[in-house]
């Protein structure tokens, strides 16, 4: 089977990579490799037991999806080690995500070494916050209301200080070598300008949903600007959620052109982007037809911006949503 991945070494902050006939690895900031595709633990596997998840994390493992992504509060990081240690693939291949609970104020050094023994693992590649939006105490909502009449559903954009001394503390165990890289989820712009403000090492990667109808506006350029790699989860969302939209007869058109899927095409769109691709599936068939299809094509540039432009046509947002106004499109 081919590989989604090779040695060629993009770098995440000027362009996207050089069309090549193989989905290639991306230099983070750290001087890190990442591979661009991964198999997410999230969304479908969210909350899953040992007997659902363990053998289809072990199956993806087998299928050559070394980039695993999971979270504390996905709340299977166990079922994924059970399954990295029954795959026979040994540690120093794969490629493990983890994330801190970003809703709730906790130690992180603490919630690091839990999610490292539910994990059974001595270090994690990459460590992320998962969001920014810490919940506050009640005494924290009636003063902002009182003081400044700030509070109200979407007021949790703005970045509390617990979450500066959150990635204080994500630095550190960076420097201790128990995470390989750190970084950032669902961070939109005026948040990584706080974290960068105070940020003795820069967030190497900022994972958002990301899809034709979520583009996020200049959020994509400012990572590029300020060298933080982009990934995406939920990248199936038009031909899935969000399905009938604008792009419809556009990917429709594309996955007969290069003779695969509509799903396949999703993907590479992101992926020809320099993005870094997070998807799952239960079935074998699935993931094994995204490592023999992805390799095979590419998207051109024009192709790429053709979905791009429609894909504004239309705003759909799948996570997050009480954080968000409805026409809130960043």
């Amino acid at each position: 089977m081919r590989s989604v991945t090779s040695t060629s070494k993009p770098n995440a902050s000027v362009t996207p990579p050089r069309q090549t006939e193989v989905i290639p690895k991306l230099t983070m900031n750290d001087g890190y490799e990442i591979p661009m595709f991964a198999y997410g633990l999230g969304t479908a596997l969210y909350k899953g037991t040992a007997e659902e998840i363990v053998p289809l994390a072990t199956m993806a493992i087998k299928n050559g999806y070394y980039h695993l992504d999971c979270a504390e509060s996905y709340g299977n990081e166990a079922h994924l080690g059970a399954a990295i240690a029954a795959s026979g693939v040994p540690r120093s291949e794969l490629f493990v995500t983890t994330k801190l609970r970003g809703t709730k104020k906790q130690d992180v050094n603490a919630a690091f070494e839990k999610s490292l023994k539910r994990l059974g693992l001595e270090y994690v590649d990459l460590y992320l916050i998962h969001a920014p939006h810490l919940a506050r105490t009640r005494e924290e909502m009636q003063s902002l209301f009182r003081e400044k009449n700030l509070f109200n559903k979407y007021d949790n954009q703005r970045l509390t200080p617990d979450i500066l001394a959150q990635w204080a503390q994500m630095e550190q165990i960076r420097a201790s070598g128990r995470a390989r890289s750190i970084g950032v989820s669902n961070f939109l712009q005026e948040h990584l300008e706080a974290v960068l403000e105070t940020a003795q090492v820069p967030p190497a990667i900022n994972q958002i949903e990301y899809h034709p109808y979520l583009q996020h506006g200049e959020l994509i350029p400012f990572h590029r600007e300020k060298g933080i790699a982009v990934a995406a989860y939920a990248p199936l969302t038009a031909v899935t959620k969000a399905k009938p939209g604008p792009v419809d007869d556009v990917y429709a058109r594309l996955a007969g052109k290069y003779g695969v899927t509509e799903g396949d095409v999703a993907l590479r769109w992101c992926l020809d982007q320099g993005i870094v691709t997070i998807t799952t599936s239960s079935s074998e068939d699935r993931l094994q037809g995204y490592m023999n299809k992805l390799p095979s094509f590419k998207l051109t540039p024009r192709e790429v911006d053709e979905v791009a432009q429609l894909g504004r046509q239309k705003h759909y947002r799948g996570f997050w949503k009480n954080h968000f106004a409805d026409d809130d499109t960043r």
